[in-house]
C-alpha cells in the first residue's frame, strides 16, 4: 500500500477510537494511562531484551531498569491530575478551566529509546483524551511494534475499557509513512535526530521536539569529590552513553584538578591525557565533525578496540583530556558513548564560561549538572547558563528526565526552548496535549483602581 492510503487509513481509525475516548471520565482514561506503564514495568526485561538484540545499542540492565523506573515515575506523576473537564476554579480571578483532547498525536520515537518513549507518548497522550499512532526508527520497528502490541493486548486481557486503535504503531517505518503521518496528525511529538525534528517544524503541524544534548558538568571547589565522581560516571556509563541527558564532561577546578581525577579513577574511569591516544578517540568517535554512528551505544571495550587504544575492562568510561573549548576541540560535542571530557578552571565564573561556550557549539537549551555546596554558585550556573535544566548534586542521566527526587516532570522529551529551536524549555508532559478552554466569570466588588494609581 502506499503511503498516502497506508497512513490515511490509520488516521481513519484513530479518528474513531479518539472520538470515543473523548467521551470517557478521568477514572476511564486513568485505567488506560495505568495499564500502558504497568504493561512496560511487567514486561521491562523482555522487551529490554529485545531492544538490544534489534539495536545493538545500550546495556540490557540498564534498559531493564529504565523500562521500569520510567513507567512507575510517570505513572506516579499522572495518576492524580485531572486532565479532562473541570480541572481548575481560580476562585481570585473566577476562571473556571476546562480541559480538552488535542486529538491525533503522531509520535516519531528514537531506536535510542525505542520502549520507554513511546510508552511515554501513549501515557501522555491517553491521559488527554487522545489517540496516538507511533511511528518507530526503522533500526528499532520490531521491539517498538511489540510494545505496542503486548499495550493493547494487557488493555483487553485486563478488560480495560478501551476503542480499538486508540494506540496505534506503523509496523514497517519508512520516510515516506512517517513524512505523510506528521502532515495528517493533530500533533506531532518528535524525538530522534534533528533531521527528524526539523522535518515535524516544516509539516505545518503544531510539534514539540527536542535539541541536542551535551550535558556540561561543574564540579564545584571543596565538594565530596568521591560523591560527585561517582555520580558522574554512574550517570555517563547508563546504557553505554546514549542518554540525551548523560554526562559529557568534567570541569574541575584547577586547584583540586588531579584530586578529581583520582577520585574519577578510583570510581572506574580511564583517564588518558596522552595526546597520540586522545587523538585516536577524536578519529574513532567523529567523522567530518560529527557523530560516528558506528560508536553510538557502544561498551568501553568496543570503543577502546576501535580506537586501537589499550583500555583496563574494569575501566566503566574513558575520560580524556581536553585540548581546548568549544570549536576548538570535538571533544567537547556530544559523545554517545561511555566517553567524557575533562577541563580545568580557575573561578567559578570561568567554569561556567568552559561549559557555555561548550554548549554554544553544541547543546545549547538542554541540560547542565553541577555538584556543589553553594547555593550562590548553583545559582549562578542557572542564571548564566542557556539551560532548560540544572541537575544538582545528582547523575543527570537517570534524573534530568524527572525523578523522586527532583521536581522535573517524568518524562522521556526534553525540551531545549528557543535554544534548542523547541516550542518549550521544560520536560513534556501530558499538559503540553491537552487543549484548555478558559470560562471567564465577572468578578464582583472590584475595585478599579484610578488611572493615577496605576501609573504611580
Amino acid at each position: 500500500m502506499d503511503s498516502k492510503n497506508y497512513i490515511n487509513n490509520m488516521i481513519q481509525k484513530a479518528k474513531v477510537a479518539q472520538k470515543e475516548l473523548a467521551t470517557y471520565n478521568q477514572e476511564e482514561l486513568d485505567a488506560i494511562v495505568k495499564t500502558i506503564g504497568k504493561t512496560v514495568y511487567d514486561n521491562a526485561e523482555d522487551l529490554a531484551r529485545m531492544a538490544i538484540d534489534e539495536t545493538r545499542m545500550g546495556v540490557y540492565e540498564d534498559k531493564v531498569g529504565k523500562n521500569k523506573s520510567k513507567s512507575k515515575n510517570i505513572w506516579n506523576n499522572l495518576k492524580d491530575k485531572k486532565s479532562v473537564g473541570i480541572i481548575e476554579r481560580d476562585m481570585k480571578k473566577n476562571l473556571i478551566m476546562v480541559a480538552k483532547p488535542v486529538g491525533i498525536v503522531g509520535a516519531v520515537t528514537p531506536t535510542t529509546n525505542p520502549i520507554v518513549t513511546p510508552m511515554c507518548n501513549a501515557m501522555f497522550a491517553v491521559k488527554g483524551g487522545n489517540a496516538i499512532i507511533v511511528a518507530p526508527h526503522p533500526r528499532s520497528k520490531a521491539c517498538t511494534t511489540e510494545t505496542v502490541a503486548r499495550i493493547n493486548n494487557a488493555l483487553v486481557e485486563n478488560g480495560i475499557k478501551c476503542p480499538k486503535n486508540a494506540i496505534q504503531v506503523i509496523t514497517e517505518p519508512s520516510l515516506a509513512y512517517t513524512s505523510e503521518l506528521m502532515e495528517k496528525v493533530d500533533v506531532i511529538l518528535a524525538t530522534g535526530g534533528m533531521g527528524m525534528v526539523k522535518a515535524a517544524y516544516s509539516s505545518g503541524k503544531p510539534s514539540f521536539g527536542v535539541g541536542a544534548g551535551n550535558v556540561q558538568v561543574i564540579i564545584d571547589e571543596g565538594v565530596d569529590y568521591n560523591d560527585a565522581a561517582s555520580k558522574i560516571i554512574t550517570g555517563r556509563k547508563f546504557d553505554n552513553g546514549i542518554i540525551c541527558s548523560g554526562e559529557q564532561t568534567v570541569i574541575a577546578p584547577r586547584s583540586d584538578y588531579n584530586k578529581v581525577i583520582d577520585a574519577m579513577v578510583n570510581n572506574g574511569a580511564h583517564y588518558i591525557d596522552n595526546l597520540d591516544d586522545i587523538q585516536k578517540f577524536r578519529d574513532t568517535m567523529f567523522e567530518n565533525g560529527h557523530m560516528n554512528k558506528n560508536v553510538v551505544g557502544q561498551s568501553v571495550a568496543t570503543v577502546a578496540e576501535m580506537a586501537g587504544v589499550a583500555v583496563p575492562k574494569e575501566a566503566k568510561v574513558i575520560l580524556l583530556k581536553a585540548g581546548g573549548i568549544g570549536a576548538e576541540d570535538l571533544l567537547c560535542r556530544e559523545k554517545m558513548c561511555p566517553v567524557l571530557s575533562a577541563f580545568e578552571y580557575d573561578t567559578i565564573e570561568d567554569a561556567i564560561n568552559i561549559a557555555q561556550t561548550n554548549l554554544d557549539l553544541e547543546g545549547r537549551g538542554h541540560t547542565a549538572a553541577i555538584h556543589s555546596e553553594s547555593i550562590e554558585n548553583i545559582e549562578l550556573a542557572g542564571n548564566l547558563l542557556t539551560i532548560s535544566r540544572l541537575v544538582v548534586n545528582a547523575s543527570s542521566s537517570t534524573t534530568a528526565g524527572g525523578s523522586m527526587f527532583n521536581g522535573f516532570a517524568p518524562t522521556t522529551t526534553l525540551g531545549c526552548g528557543t535554544w534548542g529551536n523547541n516550542i518549550i524549555s521544560e520536560n513534556l508532559d501530558y499538559k503540553h496535549l491537552i487543549n484548555v478552554s478558559r470560562i471567564g466569570l465577572l468578578i464582583e466588588n472590584v475595585v478599579v483602581p484610578s488611572d493615577e494609581e496605576i501609573w504611580k
